[in-house]
C-alpha cells in the first residue's frame, strides 16, 4: 500500500490538473439508443503498420497532461481540447462555429481569456480533432471527473455515426494510478508514468459512441429529465459518466435551501473555520469524490455568493484583486441560508445555465431534491 501523498496547496493541486489561478489571461483548466456493450477484451492491437510510422494524434485535458505526453517519448502529435463545460451555457442544435461563440462570449465574460483568444482556441481545438483523417490513430486521454467526462462525451459525441476510413479512435480513461495517492487527474503523472498508459489504450467501440451521444444531447437539452433517463440505463461502456453526471444535476439548487452542492460546501467550509480563499478552495476539494473545479470556477461561485443585496459571504477587506491570501467569512444570512432557515434563491433570484438548461427568474424551474437524489418542479 503507498503512503498518501502529502496535502498539496490549492496551487500545487491547480498545477497538477492544468488549471490556473485567475491573475492574467487563462482558458485551460488545471477536467435513447442502446447497443450491446462488450467486454474490453485487453490492450489495443496496434496496426502492423512500425510505431514509427504510425501517424497518432493524441488529444487530453489541459496543459500539465499534454507537456508530459509530450516529454514521454510516445510518438504523435499532441492537442488539448478543455473548455470548461460544467460552466455556462451548452445549448443544444447550434452549428459548429455558432457554438464555439457561445462559449467564448461566456469563457470571455467570465474572465477566462478575452473573446477573440478564446474562440481562436476553441476553434483550434475543434479543427485539430477534425482533421481525424490525417492520422492512423486518435488517442483520447481522460480522467474521471466531471470536467474530463463531458469533454469526453462531446469528443465521442463528435466521432458517432461517423466512418473513420482507416483512423482507429482508442481511449484512455482512468480513476486511479498506482502508487500516486490521492489520484486527482493525469496532471499529477510523470512523463514516465504517461508512457506505461499508452499500450494499456482500448478501442472505443460502437456502443461507447452511442452512449455519449446520448448522453450529450441530454447534457445541452434544455430538459434535464434526459440525464435522469442516461442515469436509469446502463451506463458501463463509460464507467465513470453516472457519476459525473449525478455531480452535474447536484449544481441545480437543492429544495432545502436553493443552494448549489458547490455552494453549500463553501460556505460550510467557512463554518468549518476556513478563512482564506486559499483554505476554503482545499477544503472543499476535500469534499469531492472526484475533484474537477478549477480556482477561477470557485471563485466565480464566490463572488456571487458575496453579491448584494443579502450576500451569504464577505471578503474583508473589500474584493480586490484575486489573491489566495483573501480572506472570507460567512455572514449571518449565510447562516440562515446553510441551516435551511432562508432560501438563496428566494433572497436572489436566479440566473445560471447548466448544460442546455437555463435557469432564470425569482424561482428555479428545476431543484434538486438531496433526499431522493431526483429532479423535482417546485
Amino acid at each position: 500500500m503507498p503512503n498518501p501523498s502529502p496535502p498539496l496547496t490549492a496551487h500545487e493541486l491547480m498545477r497538477q490538473l492544468g488549471f490556473k489561478f485567475p491573475t492574467g489571461a487563462v482558458l485551460e483548466p488545471t477536467s435513447a439508443s442502446r447497443a450491446p456493450a462488450p467486454r474490453f477484451e485487453g490492450p489495443l492491437a496496434l496496426a502492423t503498420r512500425a510505431a514509427s510510422t504510425r501517424r497518432m494524434l493524441h488529444v487530453t485535458n489541459g496543459d500539465s497532461a499534454a507537456g508530459s505526453l509530450r516529454l514521454s517519448g510516445i510518438s504523435g502529435d499532441v492537442s488539448v481540447t478543455a473548455d470548461v463545460l460544467h460552466e455556462g451555457p451548452a445549448p443544444g442544435g447550434l452549428p459548429p462555429e455558432r457554438w464555439r461563440k457561445v462559449r467564448a462570449r461566456y469563457l470571455a465574460e467570465s474572465g477566462y481569456d478575452d473573446y477573440d483568444s478564446c474562440l481562436a482556441r476553441l476553434t483550434r481545438w475543434d479543427h485539430t480533432v477534425e482533421d481525424y483523417r490525417s492520422y492512423d490513430e486518435v488517442v483520447l486521454w481522460f480522467e474521471h471527473d466531471l470536467f474530463d467526462q463531458l469533454l469526453l462525451i462531446r469528443a465521442l459525441d463528435g466521432f458517432a455515426g461517423r466512418n473513420l476510413g482507416g483512423t482507429e479512435l482508442s481511449l484512455i480513461c482512468i480513476g486511479e494510478f498506482p502508487g500516486v495517492v490521492p489520484f486527482h487527474g493525469l496532471g499529477q503523472l510523470t512523463p514516465q508514468q504517461m508512457a506505461t498508459l499508452c499500450p494499456k489504450r482500448q478501442r472505443v467501440y460502437e456502443g461507447q459512441k452511442l452512449l455519449a451521444r446520448d448522453a450529450w444531447r441530454a447534457f445541452c437539452s434544455p430538459d434535464p429529465t434526459g440525464l435522469e433517463a442516461i442515469l436509469a440505463r446502463d451506463t458501463s461502456p463509460l464507467p465513470f459518466l453516472a457519476g459525473a453526471l449525478r455531480r452535474h444535476l447536484e449544481e441545480l439548487p437543492w429544495t432545502t435551501d436553493g443552494l448549489s452542492r458547490s455552494e453549500r460546501q463553501i460556505l460550510l467550509a467557512l463554518r468549518q473555520g476556513a478563512g482564506t480563499f486559499e483554505e476554503a478552495f482545499r477544503a472543499t476539494q476535500g469534499m469531492e469524490e472526484r475533484v474537477y473545479m478549477g480556482d477561477l470556477s470557485f471563485h466565480r461561485i464566490l463572488r456571487e455568493l458575496a453579491a448584494p443585496p443579502r450576500p451569504l459571504l464577505r471578503f474583508e477587506p473589500a474584493m480586490g484583486a484575486p489573491s489566495r491570501a483573501q480572506r472570507v467569512a460567512l455572514t449571518a444570512t449565510g447562516r440562515e441560508v446553510l441551516e435551511g432557515r432562508d432560501d438563496w434563491v428566494g433572497i436572489r433570484g436566479i440566473d445560471r445555465w447548466l448544460g442546455g438548461v437555463h435557469l432564470q427568474g425569482v424561482e428555479a424551474a428545476w431543484r434538486w431534491e438531496p433526499e431522493t437524489g431526483r429532479l423535482v418542479r417546485p
